[in-house]
């Protein structure tokens, strides 16, 4: 089928106009470095810093100044000796950033120029230019609230406006105020592609915002004229491009998430073997996204091979910052998948909806970084114009129970917190109420955190995990809880195909353990973990190595905190049952029971759901209560990765659950339990 994008005076997927053969070779860094728009205004930049305190930056996406303007600083001596600080919303971006800095500065990364995120410190004794990711930041004014290590401190992209941003936000605006009156102080630059300065500069006691000049290369704009299938749209847009475009540019194309990048890049794959034509370059396809493993993350930046056309297939982490060499066309499915919380029943899901118009242009942008580009959107001027002009903040439509934690852990009570835009007052009053119900605090209204809450606050992750590895201990099954933690902190580690259907299922079925998900992924890394050739193992196994490798770094992570807190490792060997009713303790508001007309209704909203296809329990005789680690919503709320539970577990585990009187013990129960063979002495994994 052929998409039709009425064009604006230039040529789309479907014309015969092209740019000439010959696949270009970058320049030396240095030329790019003098070429970027940025370059022009080195000096009135560096002034501006020295100038003012705080400095709210605005520059169109490829004006180099994420890269450039440390640089900058650290050349001309502004740090004073002392790191600049630059945070970047996701962990690919720190990192990826971060190299090519390096290379600019002709070291190592880790010397002069390095990074932190979760999990990975990259620096040395030696370093002054710091690329970190903003919850590392936040995690580091754990211990130095002042950020004495920093001269500089450089918030960039903010406009994406994540939890951890926001807070940093006001963690640092009190870090500078505080050393105002110190010798040395602190110097903030807020840098963004698209906001709202006027918003930021009231909320920096209305400093100075500079404008910069943004990438000189123009960007054509094509939207659809008719509203398909998103993914069907994509996959077609791909190869008229291809073999319609015949020059050297290579095509980023934006999707919702790792299934379904992981699903369409095989479609892509093999499409392009079917249409291999010698007069046509070859197709190169690689997917980008946030769990991928770091080597992983690093492909689509690798120039392709001689005649050879690369697709990258991403998520919206490819919307800021980073810069993927030779992109020339980029194809907008207009999606994107975002995580909202509902304060009353205290349950995330994850859905796909609509980005917003800012959104869209930061997307057009990445055809324009390194020369003249086309954009394809496969949506209507009409969808665009519905738009939302920017996107909803994070703190405004997410659960902010981490942040309130880290928050208390600094002796900050959220509500008097000097938020750039406050969270609604019955979010701030659900993550007390919740911090209380994990027993990280006393009181929700004069909240001190416990002994257990500041031992919650030591480890990077969301309070409820942090419970479950807490509580692991006292349940004998510290080894396991570490493993599915892990897991769960990662992306989906089992690659699906409808090529290869039955080969999948057969594979996959030897890791399933009777009482459900949490078990199997466990059943899973257990496995992994004894292999020699991890790599082929997974793929004969249809697993996703760069998943397990990354759930194989964060375990170590983690039970290297754990046994920082006194933590003694302890396992229940192949008996699920502990392993299940550790996860209540953090779990506890993600219970279903089963319905007559074998649906699910959630008990902490009274939701109505399903278990997801994807589910080991799917398609068997339906236990009469689950519990979830998320609702996932794509028109059908699905309850995904699952465990079934006893009812009575649930007022042995959570006595304070308030639902508890909903739970009819030994009622409901749509099948005999899995447990009945622990009871007997057998095994259910």
């Amino acid at each position: 089928m052929k998409r039709a994008y009425p064009g604006s005076g230039g040529s789309g997927p479907n014309s015969s106009n092209n740019s000439g053969g010959g696949f270009k070779q970058p320049n030396r860094l240095a030329t790019q470095r003098q070429s970027l728009p940025i370059a022009n205004v080195r000096r009135e930049i560096v002034e501006a810093v020295q100038k003012n305190q705080t400095l709210v930056l605005l520059s169109d996406t490829g004006s180099g100044k994420s890269t450039q303007i440390p640089q900058y600083l650290y050349e001309d001596g502004v740090g004073e000796g002392k790191m600049i600080g630059i945070t970047q919303p996701r962990r690919v971006a720190a990192i990826t950033v971060a190299k090519r800095v390096a290379q600019e500065q002709e070291c190592s990364v880790g010397d002069v120029v390095g990074y932190a995120v979760r999990f990975e410190d990259v620096t040395s004794a030696n370093t002054q230019i710091k690329y970190l990711t903003d919850g590392i930041l936040f995690r580091e004014a754990l211990s130095d609230q002042l950020l004495k290590k920093y001269n500089i401190i450089v918030l960039d992209e903010a406009h994406e406006r994540t939890i951890a941003t926001d807070v940093l936000f006001g963690i640092v605006k009190k870090a500078q105020q505080t050393r105002r009156k110190m010798l040395v102080p602190l110097k903030v630059i807020v840098m963004s592609a698209t906001m709202d300065v006027d918003h930021f500069s009231q909320y920096f006691n209305k400093c100075p915002v500079m404008h910069l000049q943004g990438s000189n290369f123009k960007v054509k704009v094509y939207q659809s004229m008719d509203n398909t299938n998103y993914l069907e749209a994509v996959i077609t847009t791909i190869f008229q491009i291809h073999e319609n475009c015949n020059d050297d540019g290579d095509i980023l194309v934006f999707l919702t998430g790792q299934e379904e990048i992981e699903a369409a890049t095989a479609l892509v794959r093999r499409l392009a073997k079917a249409i291999n034509h010698r007069d046509l370059p070859r197709m190169l396809v690689v997917p980008m996204y946030g769990a991928m493993s770091q080597n992983s993350q690093q492909d689509p930046f690798a120039l392709a091979p001689p005649f050879t056309r690369k697709v990258v297939l991403a998520t919206n982490i490819a919307e800021t910052s980073i810069t993927i060499p030779a992109i020339k066309y980029v194809v907008d499915s207009g999606k994107v998948k975002v995580r909202t919380f509902d304060p009353v029943t205290g349950i995330d899901s994850l859905k796909v909806t609509w980005i917003s118009k800012a959104q869209a242009w930061q997307r057009t942008g990445r055809a324009g970084r390194t020369a003249d580009g086309e954009c394809y959107r496969t949506y209507s001027k009409e969808d665009f114009k519905a738009m939302a002009a920017t996107s909803t903040p994070e703190i405004l439509r997410c659960s902010v129970v981490s942040s309130t934690l880290q928050l208390l852990a600094l002796g900050i009570n959220c509500r008097d917190f000097d938020f750039l835009d406050k969270p609604p007052a019955d979010a701030l009053t659900s993550a007390m109420q919740e911090l209380k119900a994990l027993g990280a605090i006393m009181s929700v209204d004069q909240p001190a955190l416990t002994t257990l809450g500041r031992k919650m606050s030591k480890l990077p992750l969301d309070p409820k995990y942090a419970k479950i590895l807490l509580s692991a201990t006292d349940h004998g099954c510290l080894e396991e809880a570490l493993t599915i933690v892990a897991m769960l902190s990662g992306e989906n580690v089992f690659y699906n195909t409808s090529q290869k259907r039955e080969q999948v299922l057969t594979a996959h079925a030897k890791f399933h353990a009777k009482c459900g998900d949490h078990v199997t992924l466990l059943n899973v890394f257990n496995e992994f973990k004894t292999k020699d050739e991890p790599k082929r193992w997974c793929h004969d196994n249809f697993l996703l190595e760069r998943n397990l490798s990354h759930a194989a770094a964060v375990r170590t992570q983690l039970a290297n905190i754990c046994r920082s807190l006194g933590l003694p490792p302890t396992s229940c060997g192949n008996d699920p049952v502990p392993i299940v009713k550790c996860l209540l303790t953090g779990l506890y508001r993600n219970i279903a029971e089963l319905q007559r007309d074998n649906s699910y209704l959630t008990l902490a909203n009274r939701t109505r759901c399903r278990i997801h296809p994807a589910s080991v329990i799917h398609g068997r005789a339906r236990p009469g209560y689950l519990l979830f680690t998320e609702l996932v919503s794509t028109g059908t709320n699905y309850l995904r990765t699952i465990s079934e539970i006893e009812p009575e577990w649930v007022g042995e585990v959570v006595p304070h659950c308030t639902f508890l009187d909903r739970i009819t013990c030994g009622g409901n129960r749509g099948s005999s339990s899995c447990y009945s063979e622990v009871a007997q002495g057998g095994r259910t994994a």
